[in-house]
């Protein structure tokens, strides 16, 4: 039997060998950043929406931030929303040349530069005291359309002087004074608004039991509530309390909760027949925002819709709604080409908005993205949240491996559920 001979360790290599670190060799490692707490620098440092979220809840107020962040009853349908775009699989295509990629698209016979617009929000001025402005001027400096809502706190005028060059738009709330729904109209079209969106989703207000809860009214109350939670945000306070109070884009003044102001302005009588009245009076685009099944699909473009939004209202109505993302592939099967589909709820992400496209909608909008980056930083918050959707919609086709929004198709996306 042979012996057994002792492996040899050979010696380490140099880089490998141990020894005293020198000064020299530590300096370069040493370097300590300079601590910012602007505001600048908290937006910089946000890379996604959700960043932008958390620092708009440090900023907001509890009533403010929750009249956001919240939606009906038990927000079921917020939350199937979210996870059906999370409970998705992309599907990416290699080896394609994607140094040069064009997110723009066209819509309503304009093009814009990002396959998203800012859709409209309600109270917006309450959230951050810039409101609809900081938002239509955001929105004008990157190319893309804003919509203001007939509940925004500014005036239909106000926001097309903020941002003149912009493509804005108007969604309206049919009233049942019809009277007063066409004044809003005629002020729509005479301060340049290519396009009414007219909601039909709302024939009377959802639970919103985070408001109830709140004890939400216009203009925030005082109470002692209120006071403990300012103390914990000066800023906004200050901001509220020194600029002019809130106006609205359908009424001066108004006083009292959300449900009763709510419940004043949306008419339970609402049919097709006031569409048609809608596309008899109003001579640019129509959209109709709320469908959220095919056959209204249907029904709305024999009826003259240019336009479709499948939502279902952020899940502020009616919980247990279907999923707009779901409803998609077959709306997109059969109207494709003969509307324009536009999809909202539930877009916190670039790939959100990729996904969506490759599903087939022509576009989409944002809501409470835009609201979280206006609680964080005001204007530049909305720069930011904008500049983050748009960043990563770029990064998220260039991985799929298409170099525009046209490419994108149902190919690159398989629901899993």
């Amino acid at each position: 039997m042979q012996p057994i001979t002792p492996a040899i360790t050979p010696p380490a290599p140099p880089a490998l060998r141990r020894r005293m670190p020198k000064v020299a060799d530590l300096a370069p490692l040493m370097q300590f950043k300079k601590p910012e707490f602007s505001s600048a620098a908290r937006l910089r440092r946000a890379n996604t929406i959700g960043d932008l979220r958390a620092i708009a809840k440090r900023r907001t107020p509890t009533a403010p931030f929750d009249y956001t962040d919240g939606a009906a009853e038990a927000e079921i349908s917020l939350r199937r929303a979210r996870e059906a775009f999370l409970d998705l699989e992309f599907r990416p295509g290699i080896l394609r040349n994607v140094e040069k990629i064009s997110t723009s698209t066209p819509i309503l016979g304009q093009l814009s530069a990002q396959p998203f617009g800012i859709a409209p929000t309600g109270f917006t001025r309450m959230m951050q005291s810039e409101g609809e402005y900081a938002g239509s001027q955001a929105a004008e400096a990157a190319g893309i359309p804003y919509t203001l809502s007939t509940m925004g706190t500014a005036s239909i005028e106000d926001v097309a002087a903020a941002a003149p060059r912009g493509r804005n738009w108007f969604q309206l709330y049919l009233w049942t004074d019809r009277d007063r729904s066409m004044e809003l109209i005629s002020r729509a079209a005479a301060a340049g608004n290519d396009t009414l969106m007219v909601t039909v989703d709302t024939a009377v207000a959802g639970a919103r039991l985070r408001d109830v809860r709140n004890g939400m009214t216009i203009p925030p109350a005082l109470t002692l509530k209120t006071v403990v939670d300012a103390s914990y945000r000066p800023a906004w306070w200050f901001n509220f309390l020194t600029h002019e109070p809130l106006s609205f884009a359908s009424l001066s003044r108004y006083s009292g909760t959300v449900a009763d102001l709510i419940n004043s302005m949306f008419d339970p009588t609402l049919t097709y027949e006031d569409l048609d009245w809608l596309r008899g009076v109003w001579k640019g685009n129509l959209v109709v925002k709320g469908i959220q099944t095919l056959d209204d699909a249907r029904r709305a473009v024999d009826h003259g819709a240019d336009g479709i939004i499948l939502s279902n209202h952020g899940g502020r109505q009616l919980d247990r709604a279907p999923v707009p993302l779901h409803l998609l592939p077959q709306v997109s099967a059969e109207l494709k080409g003969k509307t324009a589909i536009i999809l909202d709820t539930g877009i916190l992400s670039g790939g959100d908005i990729v996904a969506a496209l490759a599903l087939g909608a022509d576009f989409t909008l944002i809501g409470r993205a835009y609201l979280y980056g206006l609680m964080a930083g005001g204007r530049p918050g909305v720069d930011r949240a904008i500049e983050i959707l748009a960043t990563q919609t770029a990064r998220t086709m260039q991985l799929l491996g298409v170099n525009s929004v046209e490419e994108l198709n149902a190919d690159h996306v398989k629901l899993l559920h």
